[in-house]
């Protein structure tokens, strides 16, 4: 390998957005040696399926609104 290429790989701590903590080697350059996620499988709408259906429901309503059944 060559000299002075590679980014550093040290040791940090990640912490999930529960609060659990996990040690593994990155080379992400924290400051203070510690990750913090905001998203993870215990609060990602995919995972635990609350998906917000805000924007089809939005495109449901202004293709019923251009092309629906008029009421008179």
């Amino acid at each position: 390998m060559k000299d002075g290429i590679h980014p550093e790989y040290e040791e940090i701590t990640v912490v999930m957005s529960d609060g659990t903590e996990f040690k593994t080697r990155s080379t992400i350059d924290t400051k203070d040696g510690v990750y913090r996620s905001e998203v993870d499988s215990k609060n990602h709408p995919f995972y635990t399926g609350n998906m917000n259906f805000q924007k089809k429901a939005g495109r449901i309503d202004r293709f019923k609104k251009r092309y629906g059944k008029q009421d008179d």
